[in-house]
């Protein structure tokens, strides 16, 4: 297995600075995405990492090796494009043997190497197929297979599923997992898909005009973005002026226009107007009038059932705004304009500097 480690790495085209000053550190075995909007310089990273491009300046270490400017056939990475990018003319098992071939291994080792890797895939009985027959799902798996039948030290995965129906894209979520967890290999994953982060990742970044705004684990992330634009890629949240009235060491009151709320999660900012995030699902929905400590008021503008989930619009007293919720399981509906109660936990209430 293979860490990697990046020390401030910049890639230039000319003006335009595409990834600046990048630090991170990728644990070995891992499953390690880069998120962020389009744009944001996950794809030239990547390809940096894989050895497509050339860095302008900084270091990527394989473990003890700098392979920053190692040729991309030398660094031992196994890739899978977001088109896969397979041979039309050539069998499932053509295409899965022909990096074999082409470091010229004997050919019994090369079809021992290539029915393990269709083995893994779950693919082991498509081998004399051309990939106009498979489905995308099935193409996938060959490009898979096709990237870790050498025994790679990092696989790359570059937006691997955007091409699949929301089905497909599930179920290859979880064969990924299940692969990276088999085969014990570093891997690396560019993606603009939230949810495939959050449920797949061992670590992430998301990125922002090139530069990495917070690293860490998708559960930490999610629940402690560091500013708005983390908190709001990672899921939807509402936004809520406010001002901090006081803090210690524990707890932090905030004052809103529609009224106070305290937060338990640390670090408070030190500025003293600021954004409160408010997660949906974290809101909870009460008939009648305000009870608890943390909790607004305000009257139901919308509401929409979707089955496991109903989605409200609540306008709340006392300013403007209207506060998305999410209820889960919902029972019993709300009629339009009627009273309710939002209640939030303390450590649900996230300030960010505005």
């Amino acid at each position: 297995m293979t860490a990697i480690r990046i020390e401030g790495l910049v890639k230039k085209f000319g003006e335009t600075t595409a990834v600046s000053d990048v630090h991170l550190e990728i644990a070995s075995g891992s499953l390690f995405f880069l998120l962020g909007p389009s744009g944001c310089g996950k794809t030239t990273l990547l390809r940096m990492i894989a050895g497509f491009t050339e860095p302008t300046s900084g270091r990527i270490f394989f473990g003890p090796r700098d392979v920053a400017r190692v040729p991309a056939n030398e660094r031992n990475t196994g890739m899978v494009f977001q088109n896969y990018a397979l041979w039309p003319h050539m069998t499932v098992a053509e295409n899965v043997a022909f990096g074999l071939e082409v470091r010229k291994l004997p050919k019994p080792v090369i079809e021992q190497k290539v029915k393990h890797a269709l083995d893994l895939v779950r693919m082991a009985d498509y081998g004399k197929r051309k990939p106009s027959e498979l489905s995308g799902g099935q193409q996938q798996r060959i490009a898979l297979a096709r990237a870790v039948v050498f025994e790679p030290s990092v696989l790359l995965l570059d937006e691997p599923l955007s091409n699949l129906d929301a089905k497909l894209r599930l179920e290859m979520r979880l064969e990924i997992r299940r692969i990276v967890d088999t085969l014990k290999i570093t891997t690396i994953y560019v993606t603009h898909d939230q949810e495939e982060a959050l449920s797949l990742a061992d670590g992430m970044a998301v990125l922002k005009g090139g530069k990495v705004i917070q690293v860490g684990a998708p559960r930490s992330m999610y629940r402690r973005p560091n500013s708005r634009f983390v908190a709001d890629f990672l899921g939807d949240t509402n936004f809520m002026p406010a001002i901090l009235v006081r803090s210690d060491a524990n707890e932090a009151l905030y004052k809103t226009a529609a009224g106070n709320l305290r937060s338990t999660v640390a670090p408070f900012p030190k500025v003293a107007e600021l954004s409160l995030s408010l997660r949906p699902e974290a809101l909870r929905m009460v008939r009648g009038a305000a009870v608890g400590a943390n909790a607004l008021a305000g009257v139901v503008k919308s509401s929409i059932y979707l089955g496991d989930v109903a989605q409200h619009e609540v306008g709340l007293d006392g300013c403007d705004a209207v506060i998305r919720v999410a209820e889960l399981n919902p029972k019993n509906p709300l009629s339009i304009g009627e009273r309710v109660a939002l209640e939030i936990d303390a450590d649900d209430v996230v300030a960010l500097d505005s």
